[in-house]
């Protein structure tokens, strides 16, 4: 390609207030002398076939490249001989694939045509924003997209999938300090979506965010997931990964099931290494899971983890078959667990420590049916009204769990058929490990 804008020059650090966007001219002082080059790169793309394969270099555009499938063929953008950057100027994704896929993952669905717009591949690229509503890359239609070792910086979007895709892969990628989500799946129908061996960090509005659609198969395997909120003291909802179909309470046909999250670091924002609590993104979590009665998120798996440093650090309301097991989670600012209308809940195996500060470090759990909490170990929760909280639950069973020098146990409101069994205990004041008021009934 003989579109050779310059070297990469030396990019100055600039420190951005708490709050503030940055954009790509804090960086680059001179980028308003960069030339416009949307037309010349989407001619390129045309003249090509729909693939583009930059050399090494820094190119500014204003409007998406547009890489538009049309049953004809698949699309390949990727980095010929070394680095390239693509500053976006302007509104919209910088890199736009819109594929025509109708049906679902199953072979028999497909088109022979559709079978020709398989794989789209985006490769070896950073995308830095320079407009607020610039976004990274946007897939729509697509089937097999994958999209691997590429950075998406200041943009407000890093990935969004609109629509409708099938068996996307996302591997190798850093998407950080986006002022709005890291990975968007926006209210799209998409079934088969691996995210693996990736930074999603400091994305103001959510690292992983999942907002209805009719989602499927995610997974999410070893990334490092931090800092995905706001980054002062702004109330906020948002969350390091966020499954929410709470807004569409009467739509059956937004859903999400069938979730894994497991080998992860997942942390931050609230104030890690500070002595108070009530510092940074208050409300956040590391994991928010938010269903609906009409059709509860179903089928998650949050397996081998490391989680820490939020307001709560697991908040799920309205679930069911949710498993919690093996994980390691410290620094709670204040609270571990919230679990709120849940049915068929397990946590096992886990370790709530929090560690070098001392943290109430609570587990709340609200109108919760059928559900255990075994094998776990509990260490210096500094709750003295209850450390493990059970309100209006129903058949839970707290069995073989070990809490050792808390300021108390497990308190058990308005609640029936709790069995609390096999506990060992150490370090803890005096007849503190059960209480339960006139209306519950617990079996010990």
């Amino acid at each position: 390609m003989s579109l050779l804008i310059r070297s990469l020059p030396v990019l100055t650090f600039l420190s951005t207030a708490l709050g503030e966007a940055p954009l790509a001219s804090r960086q680059i002082p001179d980028i308003e002398t960069l030339p416009d080059l949307t037309e010349e790169l989407n001619q390129l793309i045309a003249d090509s076939g729909g693939n583009l394969s930059p050399t090494a270099g820094i190119y500014r555009i204003t409007r998406p490249l547009q890489f538009d499938l049309e049953q004809k063929k698949s699309a390949i953008i990727r980095a010929s001989d070394g680095p390239v950057t693509i500053i976006m100027d302007g509104p919209g994704p910088a890199v736009r694939i819109r594929g025509s896929h109708e049906g679902t993952a199953s072979p028999k669905t497909f088109s022979p045509a559709t079978w020709n717009e398989r794989m789209p591949i985006i490769e070896g690229i950073e995308i830095l924003g320079n407009h607020p509503d610039a976004d990274g890359i946007e897939l729509i239609r697509c089937v097999q997209p994958t999209i691997t070792r590429v950075a998406v910086r200041w943009c407000r979007h890093g990935i969004r999938l609109v629509d409708r895709n099938r068996n996307v892969i996302v591997s190798d990628c850093h998407l950080y300090e986006n002022s709005g989500i890291g990975l968007f799946l926006d209210d799209v129908n998409l079934h088969q979506i691996n995210v693996s061996n990736s930074h999603i960090s400091y994305n103001r509005a959510g690292g992983i965010v999942v907002h209805d659609g009719n989602v499927r198969n995610l997974h999410i395997t070893g990334c490092d997931i931090e800092g995905n909120m706001p980054a002062d003291d702004s109330p906020t909802r948002t969350a390091n990964i966020l499954l929410d179909v709470s807004g569409s309470p009467e739509d059956k046909s937004r859903s999400i099931a069938e979730v894994a999250i497991t080998g992860c670091t997942i942390q931050h924002s609230s104030n890690y290494s500070g002595s108070q609590y009530e510092s940074l993104a208050p409300g956040g979590a590391n994991i928010r899971i938010l269903g609906k009665d009409l059709w509860p998120i179903d089928s998650v798996t949050i397996t081998g983890n490391v989680i820490s440093d939020t307001s709560v650090l697991i908040d799920i309301d309205t679930a069911t078959d949710i498993s919690v097991t093996g994980n390691t989670f410290f620094a709670p600012n204040p609270d571990f667990i919230h679990a709120t209308a849940c049915k068929r809940l397990s946590l096992n195996g886990n370790t709530f420590n929090p560690r070098q500060f001392v943290r109430p470090g609570r587990l709340i759990f609200s109108r919760c049916e059928d559900s255990i909490i075994s094998n776990c170990t509990f260490h210096a929760l500094n709750e003295g009204g209850g450390a493990i909280q059970l309100d209006q639950c129903q058949r839970m069973a707290l069995h073989n769990n070990i809490l050792s020098d808390s300021e108390s146990g497990v308190i058990v409101t308005n609640s029936r058929a709790i069995t609390i069994k096999d506990w060992t205990v150490s370090g803890i004041p005096a007849n503190q490990l059960i209480r339960q008021d006139e209306n519950s009934s617990v079996n010990r």
